[in-house]
């Protein structure tokens, strides 16, 4: 199980984390990041361990348990 960051003092609204995954992360009104699963594993981890890489503002983490 690995553990889903944002620091949304950082988030620059690019919103590449909800494109490539929409099921770990979505934006608010104001188009901040908005964590929705706080625990992920198996090809969710994959996904968000992507949106991690893809982060222009490097505002995601990703942590192993």
């Amino acid at each position: 199980m690995s553990k889903v960051s944002a620091d949304r003092e950082l988030c620059i609204q690019a919103g590449n984390c909800v494109m490539v995954a929409g099921d770990v992360f979505d934006q608010d009104d104001e188009g901040f990041v908005v964590i929705l699963a706080e625990e992920v594993s198996g090809e969710q981890a994959d996904r968000a361990r992507e949106a991690v890489n893809l982060c222009p503002a490097q505002a995601l983490g990703l942590t192993q348990d």
